[in-house]
């Protein structure tokens, strides 16, 4: 599939921790409409700041440093956020304003500025076409493979790219991910549209219930290949969005399953929502899903956690793994029907509340030795 047309990129080594990529910036060859939704960390990096405060739903493209989070780093840590913006936006000829930057990794540590000017001023300009497989691996930190997809849009083309396998719990959205398309799209309705499909996807997901300092998601698009229908277009950014979803989480840190839980018969979506948080948050869960175990005890406890749920009553609860019913009652084949379920890549744990219209399906992943092993050995 082609590339959405007008963006240029350039990824790089600056030198921030190892050998890899960690330097990666895509520009609009025109201005932009830009939309984007930030943490809501007390702990928000410059990055996350400077970005925010810029942001008007106009501007040209992004900056990204990955392997390191420039995040509690005080002063020096804002001043070299600015600086390496200011860089890119010189080296490119666009404002710095116009560029929102992005930084992922280790909390606490100074960017190594003695390598980064540097590298920096030796970047080629003009960029060449935008290579997003390339951006999507130079964002990488602990992730195992690239993040990336590409839909269409009547004549416009949507290319996404996502980083992240933990610390993932979005309150917003969730750790890096960036659109770019060439589709024409004011910028009052692309950011009600990028709300309403962050909503649904990024903030549909969770790994292991931490918030990052640094998460950022934000879709550009230009206008060269003109205007599309909002509603085909909102359809197939969601599209895009949830594809990245499900690939951040199959690759969540240490993981071997997808979860997919799917809440019906709530009060409402939210309510929907937060059950099904619940339940794809519990560790007891996750490692009953890893283990193949088909407790279904382990979600019944779940949703009994949400005790300021008065309407919820067990009497009304249903419970399925797949389409496996084994709560209230069940097959008496339910359990090994419900275990091969369970030895399957993709897990669907399902759960009707029996109270009304709402629903809301949640996305995350199984909990093993290696998210342990991974997190316990991360800065050493």
């Amino acid at each position: 599939m082609t590339a959405p047309q007008g963006f240029l990129a350039c990824t790089a080594n600056l030198g921030i921790k190892d050998g890899t990529p960690d330097f990666a910036a895509v520009v609009s060859s025109v201005p932009a409409t830009v939309a984007a939704v930030f943490t809501r960390s007390r702990f928000a990096g410059p990055s996350v700041t400077l970005s925010r405060a810029s942001l008007d739903g106009t501007g040209r493209g992004v900056v990204v440093v990955s392997k390191n989070a420039n995040v509690a780093t005080g002063s020096t840590g804002d001043a070299n956020a600015a600086e390496i913006r200011a860089l890119v936006a010189a080296r490119t000829g666009v404002a710095p304003a116009d560029l929102l930057i992005a930084s992922t990794g280790v909390i606490g540590r100074q960017y190594p500025m003695e390598r980064i000017r540097p590298g920096l001023a030796a970047l080629p300009w003009p960029f060449p076409a935008a290579d997003f497989d390339a951006v999507a691996a130079a964002i990488m930190t602990t992730d195992t493979h690239a993040k990336i997809v590409r839909v269409r849009c009547g004549d416009a083309t949507i290319a996404g790219v996502a980083k992240g396998v933990g610390m993932i719990e979005p309150n917003m959205a969730t750790l890096l991910t960036f659109f770019f398309t060439d589709a024409e799209v004011s910028a009052p309705a692309l950011d009600a549209v990028f709300r309403r499909v962050v909503d649904r996807t990024f903030n549909a997901l969770s790994i292991d219930t931490d918030t990052s300092t640094s998460d950022t998601a934000a879709v550009f698009a230009n206008g060269l290949a003109g205007p599309v229908d909002l509603v085909e277009f909102e359809e197939a950014l969601y599209d895009a969005a949830l594809t990245l979803v499900k690939q951040i989480a199959r690759d969540g840190e240490g993981a071997t399953t997808l979860i997919e839980v799917r809440v019906t018969g709530a009060r409402d979506a939210e309510q929907a929502k937060r059950v099904g948080k619940t339940i794809v948050n519990s560790p007891l869960v996750k490692t009953a899903v890893h283990g193949a175990d088909p407790n279904w005890g382990r979600v019944a406890m779940a949703v009994g956690k949400c005790e300021d749920d008065l309407d919820i009553d067990q009497e009304r609860v249903r419970i399925a793994f797949g389409d496996v019913e084994v709560y209230p009652s069940g097959a008496p084949d339910a359990l090994d029907r419900a275990q091969e379920h369970l030895r399957g890549d993709d897990v669907v744990l399902a759960v009707d509340l029996g109270i009304g219209p709402g629903a809301f399906t949640v996305y995350g992943c199984d909990l093993t030795d290696g998210y342990i092993r991974i997190n316990a050995d991360y800065t050493t």
